[in-house]
């Protein structure tokens, strides 16, 4: 089965303009092309979407998604490349992680404590009382 650009945007979850954002920049050899120029999708081009929106989203520049797919097409010659590259983005979204866990360590502390600061009506509350049972998470970088 054969998708337009609006059909898989829509399916995607991403604009059209995205689409052709990701075209112009080479991250989609492997679209066709029909006879007036049109992108013609393919069923088995939606894992390359996924795999793309999925390093974007996590911080890999256009540029170094466009290499690991230049690599891709070239085939398994490649296979080192592409091995090192997911494994070096796998680290920074791991490292992202550990941080947004920390961030929301501190936002549960301070939904807690404004939970506490309402019920008594002040935020001058005693935060070393029995009640309290949390203590200020420590971000340490």
């Amino acid at each position: 089965m054969t998708y337009t650009v609006s059909q898989v945007a829509e399916k995607m979850g991403v604009t059209v303009y995205t689409l052709h954002y990701y075209d112009k920049a080479g991250l989609l050899p492997f679209v066709d092309r029909s006879q007036n120029g049109a992108r013609v999708f393919k069923d088995s081009d939606f894992g390359w979407l996924d795999l793309i929106i999925a390093l974007k989203n996590t911080g890999m520049p256009i540029k170094q998604i466009r290499q690991y797919i230049e690599w891709a097409m070239e085939g398994d010659s490649t296979i080192a490349q592409r091995f090192e590259c997911i494994k070096n983005q796998k680290k920074l979204v791991e490292k992202q992680l550990e941080e947004l866990k920390d961030y929301l360590e501190l936002l549960d502390y301070k939904a807690w404590y404004y939970e506490m600061a309402v019920a008594a009506g002040t935020t001058a509350i005693d935060t070393n009382c029995k009640t309290a049972k949390r203590t200020m998470p420590r971000i340490i970088k």
